[in-house]
Formats: structure tokens, C-alpha cells, sequence
């Protein structure tokens, strides 16, 4: 295990690298992100434990990071002020570009894995916006029609459908969104009935298979492919149960990630200040496998956190198998999964 600490920065999101094995960047706030300046942190996995190559200070805090899938240098985050900002780490000192259409927090970054020129932004003003790095202005802004304003906390690309996205909000509602045919859903879910949604996440492996988290400290697999519509195209709410539910944190979930390297494997972060490793084992019953009733699916839990666990991500690259994660502990840390795994 390695470890890092963001001192007098709370840690809000954290990503490796897509270009290198041995690179991180970590977007942290100041005052658990209530007030004052955010931090954009790279930092380099080495020999000697983890240390901290660069840092960029903002005005206001970072809730959420993004590595470029076409650029190695380029790295996207979420501010509190309502911008996006566009870094290079080759370049000193202020991002390479700014942009602020947003009207309040902006949660949550994420880049396009299809086709790796856009990358899209989530806020607490509701909307989804669609961004070029290469121009001064959002391409597109996503909103639900006829829908209440609402947090939407995520957003996210599926990593097989460029066009695609997954996002959840405060509303309960998990939406779907195809920018080719308008700007309204093309598909909504009352996924956590009466719960904010705060996390979602696509399958590497199983392309119609996402993971949403909730405050009602549950994680649910959900297979699109079940969805129904009832209602027109742009209105169109869905009625359908989760393929799985996993249970076992104590307070809500505010991370969910799917691994790389197994369809089947689930990393998540909590207020309850542990990170957990899930086995959702609908995965091994598609391939003809067994499905235990009754399993929550607990593979290990992580405890080294002391404050709330924000953020988490896979290792991409070496030994299947590590993760990381950050808190407001203002802790970074680099572990194992494979060791915490329990029988």
C-alpha cells in the first residue's frame, strides 16, 4: 500500500492515468469543499511510495477530474464556481483553457472513451453540457423536459457507444441520454425510489450493464436492455428492477466503479469511510456460472480512511487488481484489492 497526503486539501476524486502506469491526479477542496481555493494534484508512483510532481491551485474548490484520452498531458476538472478548466501539466501555473456556462457546482467530468474529442460536465444546476477542448463554447447542453430541477452529481460516457451517456441525480432518477436526437433523455429510470443517485458507472465488458450508488446505501446492477418505455421518445420513464443489489455499506455510497480487468468487479467509496470491493455475480451466471441467493457480494473492505471516502478508481495497467482511493481525510492511498479478497 502506498500512501500521500493532500495536507490542508480534502480530497474529492481521484484517476489514474490513461498514458502512464505510474501517474495519478487527484482534485481536492479546501474546507471539505464549503469554502475557499480547490487543488488539482499529479502525482507519480515510484519506488519510494507516492509523490507529488505538480500542483495547480484554483479559486474555488475541485469536486471531480478527468485525464484526456487524447492528450497525456491534459487533465479536465469540476469546480465549485461553476467552471471547467482545462490543465496541461507541462504548462505552469493556469489552466490552458477556461470555460463557465455552468450556474452552480459543477460535480462531475468525464471524458469520452469512444471517441476521445469530447468530454462532458454534471452539475448541481441540473444540466449535462458536452465540451470540445478545441472550442470556446459547450457543444451541447442536456436537460430533463418537464422534469423539477435537480442535482445531476454524474455523468458517463459508455465505453462502447460514443454517443451514449449514463447520469443520475437527486431526483432518484437514472436518465439516458443520446445527443443525436436531441437534448431531452431518451430513457429515465426511478432507479433508488426517493433516494439521490450519486454515482454511475458502465461495465467494461457487458456494454448494457451500469451500477448505480445511492444515499440509500445500496449499489444496483441494471441491464438496459429490460428497459420499456411507456410515455414519448423524450419523456419516456421506464418501469424496471435491478438484475442485482449489493448491500453492506453503512452510510451512503458516493462512488461506484467498474474494474478493467473482470466483468464481475465492483469498487465503491462511502461515507461510512471504507472502500469495498464488490463480486456482482450475475456476470458468472451469464457464462454459465452460479448465483448464490442470498450473497451480498462482499469481496474485502478497505479501512485505513478516517474521514468520508470519496473517490476511487482502477489500475489499468500491471497486476490486475489495484485501486485507489481518497478522502477528506485528506489522505490518498494505493492498494491492493486481491489482498482484502474474503472467501
Amino acid at each position: 500500500m502506498y500512501a500521500f497526503r493532500t495536507t490542508g486539501f480534502n480530497g474529492y476524486a481521484v484517476q489514474y492515468s490513461p498514458f502512464f502506469d505510474s501517474r495519478l491526479a487527484c482534485a481536492a477542496s479546501a474546507n471539505f469543499g464549503l469554502v475557499g481555493n480547490g487543488r488539482l494534484y499529479v502525482l507519480g508512483l515510484t519506488a519510494a511510495g507516492i509523490v507529488g510532481e505538480k500542483w495547480f491551485d484554483t479559486q474555488d474548490g475541485l469536486f471531480d477530474c478527468a485525464w484526456s484520452e487524447s492528450h497525456e498531458n491534459q487533465i479536465v476538472v469540476a469546480a465549485g464556481d461553476g467552471s471547467v478548466k482545462l490543465f496541461d501539466i507541462t504548462v505552469n501555473d493556469y489552466p490552458i483553457r477556461s470555460w463557465k456556462e455552468h450556474t452552480r457546482e459543477v460535480f462531475s467530468a468525464n471524458w469520452n472513451l469512444v471517441d476521445k474529442t469530447t468530454f462532458c460536465t454534471s452539475s448541481w444546476d441540473g444540466t449535462i453540457k458536452i465540451w470540445s477542448p478545441a472550442r470556446p463554447k459547450s457543444l451541447l447542453t442536456l436537460q430533463p423536459r418537464n422534469a423539477s430541477p435537480s442535482c445531476t452529481y454524474a455523468a458517463a460516457y459508455s465505453p462502447y457507444n460514443a454517443t451514449l451517456i449514463a447520469s443520475c441525480s437527486s431526483d432518484s432518477y437514472m436518465r439516458l441520454w443520446d445527443p443525436r436526437v436531441g437534448a431531452y433523455p431518451i430513457n429515465s429510470l426511478y432507479a433508488h425510489a426517493g433516494a439521490e443517485i450519486l454515482s454511475v458507472d458502465w461495465n467494461k465488458y457487458r456494454p448494457e450493464v451500469l451500477a448505480t450508488a445511492s444515499v440509500d446505501r445500496t449499489i444496483k446492477i441494471w441491464d438496459i436492455r429490460f428497459l420499456t418505455r411507456s410515455g414519448p421518445r423524450n419523456d419516456a420513464v421506464s418501469n424496471m428492477s435491478p438484475i442485482n443489489e449489493l448491500v453492506g455499506h453503512e452510510y451512503a455510497i458516493r462512488k461506484v466503479a467498474w474494474s478493467p480487468h473482470a466483468p464481475e468487479l465492483l469498487l465503491s467509496a462511502s461515507y461510512d469511510m471504507t472502500a469495498r470491493v464488490w463480486q456482482d455475480r450475475t456476470a458468472v451466471a451469464e457464462v454459465g456460472g452460479v448465483q448464490r441467493r442470498g450473497d451480498s457480494g462482499l469481496r474485502g473492505v478497505f479501512e485505513r480512511h478516517s474521514e468520508f471516502v470519496v473517490g476511487c478508481d482502477w489500475s489499468m495497467w500491471g497486476t490486475e487488481g489495484w485501486v485507489c482511493t481518497v478522502g477528506w481525510d485528506e489522505m490518498v492511498y494505493v492498494w491492493d484489492a486481491k489482498v482484502l479478497a474474503v472467501s
